[in-house]
């Protein structure tokens, strides 16, 4: 309950505050929240996500600090919306990467979540992106947008090809996660309400994913082939809501992606919106085998593996003569 707490405490202290200082305290009381619900399990595993999280999260708050010195340091200002020095701005961009898992400062991100249980990979997923959105929010107008626009075009790129090798479940939705990111990163600096909006979206689908898994406690793909026996309409659910987090036209995730598209569109950056929409096309591909996974096969032996045909050599009937 202590934990809970003083995560909506550390969220709420970093996204109503107009000060460097409170909003960097507001993320250290988040980190040090969520470390020990990574760690719960005692397991090797979450102990090792436990460290890889803290040290990420560590390095990011002292580039933030670092970087508002800086900014202070030469303008005289501690507000978070008059960030005017270009160094800063860039080590700034630096640490929300770090703190978010854009690309290319993402490797720590799958990791955590694999080590973490899928209530923890929930909250790590939605609410711990929340504080660092929101001070990408309230700084978008004095970034780089061509180094947003790169950072994000990676990740949409990255997040697809790796999402296509893994058989964890968890390790699929971290590069979805990714995948997403960079949907929401490339339109903040022309539309923040839009990328806002992206992102509880984005939050809502990803909670019914992982709550769905988490009651039929899947794992992995060979788990999920044979769940839908335990709970057919929660799998449904899962079927559609797979399908939303694609976005599929007539669900609820293809309402961002297409006002992502027409922003870009009116920013004169079709070239960039062709790029992420075919990118898309990869996450499609394994958000498609999840679902094919969750609700079309019951497969006699659910490893990933085909079975291997054996052929039974002749027996020679013949004994042999002297």
């Amino acid at each position: 309950f202590i934990l809970m707490l003083s995560l909506a405490l550390g969220t709420m202290i970093t996204i109503t505050s107009n000060h460097w200082v409170t909003a960097w305290a507001g993320l250290e009381i988040n980190t040090l929240a969520i470390i020990p619900l990574i760690s719960k399990s005692h397991h090797p595993r979450a102990i090792e996500a436990a460290t890889k999280y803290f040290l990420t999260q560590a390095t990011a708050s002292a580039l933030m600090l670092f970087s508002s010195m800086t900014n202070a340091w030469s303008s005289g200002q501690w507000d978070i919306t008059q960030l005017t020095n270009p160094p800063s701005c860039l080590l700034l961009t630096a640490a929300i990467a770090i703190k978010l898992g854009l690309t290319p400062f993402h490797f720590w991100f799958p990791e955590v979540l694999q080590g973490s249980s899928l209530t923890t990979a929930l909250l790590l997923s939605t609410a711990m992106k929340f504080p660092p959105t929101t001070i990408l929010l309230l700084t978008s107008h004095s970034l780089n947008p061509t180094l947003l626009s790169t950072m994000a075009i990676m990740s949409i790129a990255l997040g697809g090809w790796m999402g296509l090798n893994q058989t964890q479940t968890r390790k699929i939705l971290a590069f979805s996660s990714i995948s997403h990111l960079g949907w929401m990163t490339i339109t903040i600096t022309y539309n923040p309400k839009l990328t806002l909006l992206t992102f509880y979206l984005y939050s809502l689908m990803t909670t019914s994913i992982f709550l769905s898994m988490n009651s039929t406690n899947t794992l992995k793909l060979s788990t999920l082939m044979t769940s839908w026996t335990k709970a057919p309409m929660l799998n449904t659910t899962l079927m559609l809501t797979l399908l939303s987090l694609a976005g599929l036209p007539p669900l609820t995730g293809f309402l961002p992606k297409w006002l992502i598209i027409q922003e870009l569109t009116k920013q004169e950056m079709t070239t960039t919106a062709t790029i992420i929409s075919m990118l898309s096309l990869l996450g499609l591909f394994f958000y498609l085998r999840l679902t094919y996974c969750s609700t079309i096969t019951l497969p006699p032996n659910s490893s990933n593996k085909m079975k291997q045909w054996s052929i039974k050599k002749p027996v020679n009937t013949l004994t042999p003569t002297l």
